[in-house]
């Protein structure tokens, strides 16, 4: 990554996180123990004009329907996304049977920005970007300060096939940050989401689970 890029964008979070810390409002929602939660949620834009694209995997005539809430710095979704959800997708999703979304949950602004470059990638790459945030949690999440963090996250995307004027514009795209912030405020409440991950399956919500548990209730869902 060029210096100039480094510089940038660090200036950029700079100011964006001088906005998160400045705004504290009283919040009794989900993640209200995470640091810089509730400056996330006031950094919303209500009246946002950005459309959110829903991340879906699968068949639209799948009987089964399962959405993830998850959080990009979350350990236990980290788990989930490398240990459960390839088989997941190997037996169910690819099968036809199970249609996928999912939804990001910002606790914090590193887990924002993770959702940003994730999306950068578009609807095509998105998974597979996805996936390569998972399995280097544990390293991008304690590189050090905002730049570094920002570094570690680009360099997944270069990976994607992103370039850097590609990664800059996104992660100064404030509109669909606020917009992003926005989403997530509407589905965590209509979907009461309270922990990470959790996932609504037809309809029904569940909290964190293995994957025999996991087919078990998919099973129950296609034999009604």
């Amino acid at each position: 990554m060029g210096l100039k890029f480094i510089r940038t964008t660090g200036l950029f979070f700079l100011v964006i996180g001088a906005i998160f810390w400045l705004q504290q409002p009283n919040l009794n929602s989900i993640g209200k123990s995470h640091k810089n939660y509730s400056s996330l949620l006031a950094f919303a834009d209500e009246n946002a004009e950005v459309t959110i694209a829903e991340m879906t995997l699968g068949s639209e005539e799948a009987e089964v329907h399962i959405v993830e809430y998850a959080s990009y710095t979350c350990p236990h979704c980290a788990t989930f996304h490398t240990e459960i959800y390839p088989r997941l997708k190997k037996d169910y999703i690819e099968t036809g049977e199970v249609r996928f979304t999912y939804r990001e949950v910002y606790f914090d602004k590193y887990g924002l920005w993770a959702s940003m470059i994730a999306r950068c990638a578009g609807p095509e790459k998105f998974f597979g970007l996805t996936d390569l945030i998972y399995k280097s949690q544990e390293k991008w999440t304690r590189a050090g300060d905002d730049a570094a963090i920002v570094n570690e996250l680009s360099k997944l995307a270069r990976v994607a096939g992103l370039n850097d004027q590609k990664i800059n514009t996104c992660l100064k795209d404030t509109e669909k940050l606020r917009a992003l912030v926005e989403w997530f405020k509407t589905n965590a409440s209509n979907d009461e989401i309270k922990s990470t991950p959790s996932f609504v399956i037809n309809g029904e919500k569940f909290s964190n689970m293995g994957y025999d548990e996991f087919s078990s209730i998919i099973e129950s869902k296609i034999s009604q």
